[in-house]
């Protein structure tokens, strides 16, 4: 598992999403940017807990844009059902499967290997959100071992606006 420091730049990738599209972070970042990046690992649409968090994020999408923030969702899942979760759910921002797991291994992000036949999830990344600025370098991560205990929308608008008001002051003093 790699380990990824504040400061480090993160690793671009390219993986698909549920409308069939290849997304990659390069292109996402050039295309918003003076915007900073949310990426949010989820372990999969099965998960209630990290269903009613990626609902409380959309819930919040207009705030987080207010503050320049985009937000992009990946799992280690098939794209057939994160789509049916994102049209249930009435999810907007961009979810991405990884069902190999090599951005959530890349990203250091815990995971989950289950033995189980081919019916059952068999590994899962753990949630763990990451926000990087506008030149892709990390500027907060949190990583959990379990599906309980991270941080809701709220504290991540905190720590956002917690972190621009540090950019500020630390511009302005230069």
């Amino acid at each position: 598992m790699s380990e990824l420091r504040l400061g480090d730049r993160v690793p671009n990738f390219i993986l698909p999403t549920v409308t069939g599209e290849q997304f990659l972070l390069e292109s996402h970042k050039e295309n918003n940017e003076d915007c900073w990046h949310l990426i949010v690992f989820f372990r999969g649409s099965w998960s209630k807990e990290c269903v009613r968090a990626l609902k409380q994020i959309e819930d919040h999408l207009v705030e987080f844009s207010k503050e320049n923030v985009t937000m992009i969702a990946i799992a280690a899942e098939n794209t057939r059902e994160l789509k049916r979760m994102v049209e249930n759910e009435k999810l907007t921002f961009p979810i991405l499967a990884d069902e190999f797991l090599s951005i959530i291994e890349a990203f250091g992000v815990f995971t989950e290997h289950r033995p189980g036949n081919n019916e059952a999830i068999s590994a899962f990344g753990e949630p763990a959100c990451f926000l990087i600025n506008h030149s892709g370098e990390l500027l907060y991560q949190q990583k959990q071992t379990g599906p309980f205990g991270r941080a809701c929308a709220g504290d991540l608008l905190r720590t956002i606006r917690h972190l621009i008001s540090q950019e500020q002051t630390k511009g302005s003093a230069s």
